[in-house]
């Protein structure tokens, strides 16, 4: 008994000899380590942003929100998107408005102030599209508020808007559209309530100059840079109201919401966009002539056009989600 014994100790012996000697190339990659890196990165780009600090991820928030990251990706591979990265300043954007959600007993795509997820983000200091995804539960007893339930919920959160079937089903065309490149992950879980928002981004351009209030009439340029990745094809400027305040109760019935008003101020093809362009740089002249807010969205493409010709800005995503106020 004792060499069959021994026999058995001599081979996982030898097996874990083998292992030891190996190269590291040749075993697996330890997922933790990779883990580890892109943590190590993202509280780095965490504790430089200096924007909505009151609502600043600490490291094991930003943990979740990584693992949750990678089921975001997973989702979006299985229909051949790309991977997105985590955006730091869009996620606090998310835990502002989740936290305000949780805090007040409602779920929507308004907040409190009747701002929509383009406000939100622009107002933070953000300049890019946005498209918004939320998701929300609530108890009659208090949760469990531990890393493991947060994870859970957000995995939850995130499998009810992949399951959705056509024709309703666009939290998961939001998740699945191949041009977005970074996403924003809040979440609020306090008491009996918690709130899952993703924001995602779709960032290709550059912008400098942009103020974010003019007087009326008053002339002033934008910058646009497109690391020569492609040219402006359209812009467009929506005019609306200033946002009024809303009950939890008036956002609850609102469900989804537009990413434009019914007026548009003013329409640049182009070819006129063309004259403004230096290298991969456009400096663009605005001038507004009312007290509103203007929501600014440009579109790319691969080609200049620098004449007059058909344009069409359908099944293509603006790069941009620029809101300018005027007082």
């Amino acid at each position: 008994m004792f060499g069959k014994l021994w026999k058995t100790l001599k081979f996982f012996l030898i097996i874990g000899i083998i292992l030891i000697c190996l190269p590291h190339s040749i075993l697996p990659k330890q997922s933790s380590d990779i883990k580890k890196a892109d943590l190590e990165n993202y509280i780095l780009l965490n504790n430089r942003e200096s924007r909505l600090t009151a609502y600043k991820d600490d490291d094991e928030a930003l943990k979740l929100k990584l693992i949750q990251l990678e089921i975001i990706n997973n989702s979006r591979k299985k229909y051949n998107a790309g991977a997105v990265k985590l955006d730091i300043l869009a996620s606090r954007v998310a835990n502002k408005m989740c936290r305000e959600a949780a805090e007040n007993s409602f779920l929507g795509h308004w907040n409190l102030a009747g701002e929509k997820p383009y406000h939100r983000y622009a107002f933070a200091g953000g300049y890019d599209h946005v498209s918004e995804n939320a998701f929300g539960e609530w108890s009659s007893d208090n949760y469990d508020i531990s890393s493991a339930s947060i994870s859970s919920k957000m995995k939850a959160g995130h499998g009810t808007f992949m399951a959705e079937k056509p024709p309703y089903d666009g939290h998961k065309k939001t998740i699945t559209e191949k041009s977005h490149n970074f996403v924003g992950i809040g979440y609020h879980l306090s008491g009996k309530q918690f709130r899952y928002y993703e924001e995602f981004i779709d960032r290709y351009f550059e912008f400098e100059d942009i103020p974010s209030q003019v007087e009326v009439d008053q002339t002033f340029h934008i910058t646009v840079k497109t690391k020569g990745e492609g040219f402006l094809y359209y812009l467009i400027v929506y005019r609306e109201d200033f946002p009024k305040p809303l009950t939890a109760e008036q956002i609850g019935r609102k469900g989804s919401y537009e990413d434009f008003t019914d007026e548009q101020y003013l329409r640049m093809p182009a070819w006129d966009l063309a004259a403004f362009r230096s290298g991969s740089e456009y400096k663009i002249p605005l001038k507004f002539s009312k007290k509103r807010l203007y929501y600014i969205q440009i579109y790319s493409d691969k080609k200049e056009i620098t004449g007059p010709s058909s344009v069409n800005t359908m099944g293509k995503t603006p790069y941009s989600g620029i809101v300018i106020k005027v007082r």
